[in-house]
């Protein structure tokens, strides 16, 4: 059922499959259609909420996130920009402290680290600086991650580094339904938040993705799969990597429960730890290098809160510590669930 007074989805898209239910319209979306629809609804609700980055207007992005809103809002509101990573991001800030709500688009991850100093010198530290007179509203979306075949600056997933960094909060939707709601959620959010798209499921993952408000919590992971035997942790689309594993250790007799952390920054660690002390093993996932990495952070959480309660080491797989290859090599990098499947076992048999 289409409601005839509104479309439910970004303008040129084909609607697929959508039907009622509890009075809300429901629809077969991909992450990236979840995405717009999300900042359309914002927009249509609150005049204060704008978009503005490369492209992101006449040719709807680079992967036409926000195909069709610059013809729905105007340009002022959905705003092309120059080629200045450090320029949008510092425009987006001064908007945002003085009432906005802007939606700052990078259009990779690789690409963002002129606009380094603008969020972490700026917008992480506004709301400490003027001790509370100010505060930045501000979303920088970016899709990150690799296996998406692209060259170099493209495939980064280098999310620790805002992790590490106060004042910011990270999100990393793995389905078109928390993208949604997520998403909904940091453009009302009062801080900055770093909203990381993983490019390789935009349009291969699709859900159910109600139309209209709702959201989902940032700040809270959620067990994707309950199980006995071992805690797999992971997120964004290293959870359809974690998922494909699950489906051969099932056969193996091992029952995974599973975690998608949803936001990175801040951590839910009650929902980490409560798992571990179940199961007493686990295993986290994640393409970033492993050095450094959030799955060391992770690990030393469950180290100082649950170290009783492991029955062996926790594992780790990620990707290594080097520059993510071009397209030929990325099968190398990544994790694989064949790697996931060997790091599971050991960890059930020591």
């Amino acid at each position: 059922m289409v409601s005839p007074n509104r479309q439910p989805f970004a303008p040129n898209r084909i609607l697929i499959i959508c039907h009622e239910e509890g009075g809300r319209i429901v629809a077969e979306l991909n992450l990236v259609e979840a995405v717009n629809a999300a900042m359309r609804e914002e927009m249509e609700r609150d005049s204060r909420v704008m978009i503005l980055g490369e492209d992101v207007g006449r040719a709807g992005g680079v992967f036409r996130a926000t195909e069709g809103l610059q013809k729905l809002f105007g340009e002022d509101r959905v705003v092309d920009t120059p080629l200045s990573e450090s320029g949008i991001v510092g425009t987006a800030i001064g908007l945002a402290a003085f009432g906005m709500r802007p939606i700052a688009e990078i259009q990779f991850m690789g690409f963002i680290y002129p606009a380094f100093d603008q969020i972490i010198s700026h917008a992480g530290r506004m709301r400490n600086r003027t001790r509370g007179r100010f505060s930045v509203p501000l979303v920088v979306r970016t899709p990150y991650g690799g296996g998406i075949h692209a060259p170099e600056h493209h495939s980064e997933s280098t999310e620790a580094i805002f992790a590490h960094t106060p004042g910011i909060k990270v999100v990393i939707p793995s389905n078109p339904y928390d993208a949604k709601g997520l998403l909904i959620a940091a453009i009302r959010d009062p801080d900055p938040v770093i909203f990381l798209e993983p490019a390789r499921i935009y349009r291969s993952i699709k859900g159910e993705v109600p139309e209209g408000d709702y959201t989902v919590p940032i700040g809270k992971a959620t067990v994707a799969r309950e199980g006995e035997s071992v805690t797999l942790i992971a997120w964004g689309a290293m959870l359809h990597v974690a998922l494909e594993a699950i489906e051969a250790l099932t056969d193996e007799g091992i029952d995974v429960e599973l975690i998608d952390l949803r936001t990175i920054s801040p951590l839910d660690s009650d929902t980490i730890i409560e798992s571990v002390k179940k199961t007493g093993r686990v295993v986290v996932v994640h393409e970033a290098p492993k050095t450094c990495g959030l799955g060391a952070e992770i690990i030393a959480l469950i180290n100082e809160k649950a170290f009783l309660n492991l029955s062996a080491p926790p594992g780790r797989v990620t990707g290594f510590d080097t520059i993510i290859p071009l397209p030929k090599g990325e099968h190398l990098y990544l994790p694989t669930p064949e790697r996931i499947i060997s790091a599971v076992r050991q960890v059930m048999e020591y």
